[in-house]
């Protein structure tokens, strides 16, 4: 078990593939406790599943990040199994990549509203749990993205760069909950993301990079698990990773 994360209880959104859920199936194995939240319900149970027969504690919660109600209904699920969240990571998220002269207004429209509004409606509901216990951690995925823009990435780039300063804002403002925040930054990772862009041309070229330099998912979880892991006074504010072969 690794110091620091046992017996934590974890919400993790965004867990029924990819970086979510290696995170959770991680996390766990160090022994945290972990509550899921995603809109594949079958995917969510065969993950509970499987961290139950490893031995370990594991929740699923159906929960669309984009419904307030949802996301707050995931939080409490959290503190009524367990009764606290020690930690929230805010993971759910899309990439519809195209040309801002496509013009696919309904894909920005499904961006901002699952990686932003998404995000703030898990500081909404996590928020007053951590503040009253006078602890916790909030944990935020954006992207290398979030740090710069590429060709087709205008607005997911926009959703991740308002994302740091959302939770730069927030790093500010928890100091007297002794709340901690970091935002996790990765670059090319394999995971099922890709498939969601609908310009073919777009998905192709970035399929066909991401399939040749990616890391997997489990690098996302090593991180998570080390900014978890640190002392309580320890703050890790943001982490950039990358494969070493990824030049942007």
């Amino acid at each position: 078990m690794t110091p620091n994360i046992e017996n934590k209880v974890v919400v993790i959104t965004g867990t029924s593939s990819g970086i979510g859920e290696a995170t959770a199936r991680h996390l766990a194995g160090h022994g945290a406790k972990v509550v899921l939240g995603a809109r594949r319900v079958e995917r969510l149970e065969a993950l509970v599943s499987d961290i139950k027969a490893a031995g370990g504690q594991a929740l699923a919660v159906a929960t669309d990040v984009t419904n307030r109600t949802d996301i707050a209904t995931l939080i409490d699920a959290s503190v009524k199994a367990f009764g606290r969240i020690d930690v929230l990571i805010n993971n759910a998220g899309i990439m519809p990549l195209s040309a801002l002269e496509a013009l696919k207004v309904e894909e920005w429209d499904r961006m901002i509203d699952v990686n932003i509004k998404g995000v703030l409606y898990g500081i909404a509901a996590a928020l007053p749990h951590m503040k009253a216990q006078k602890s916790g951690h909030i944990i935020t995925t954006a992207s290398v993205a979030g740090h710069l823009v590429f060709p087709a990435s205008s607005v997911y780039s926009g959703t991740k760069f308002a994302v740091r300063a959302i939770c730069e804002g927030l790093r500010q403002e928890v100091k007297d909950y002794n709340i901690r925040t970091t935002i996790l930054s990765p670059g090319a990772v394999k995971t099922e993301l890709l498939d969601q862009i609908s310009d073919e041309t777009v998905k192709t070229a970035n399929s066909d990079y991401v399939n040749e330099i990616g890391i997997s998912a489990d690098s996302y979880a090593r991180v998570a698990a080390f900014v978890i892991s640190q002392p309580e006074e320890v703050d890790v504010n943001e982490i950039i990773f990358r494969p070493t072969a990824q030049q942007l």
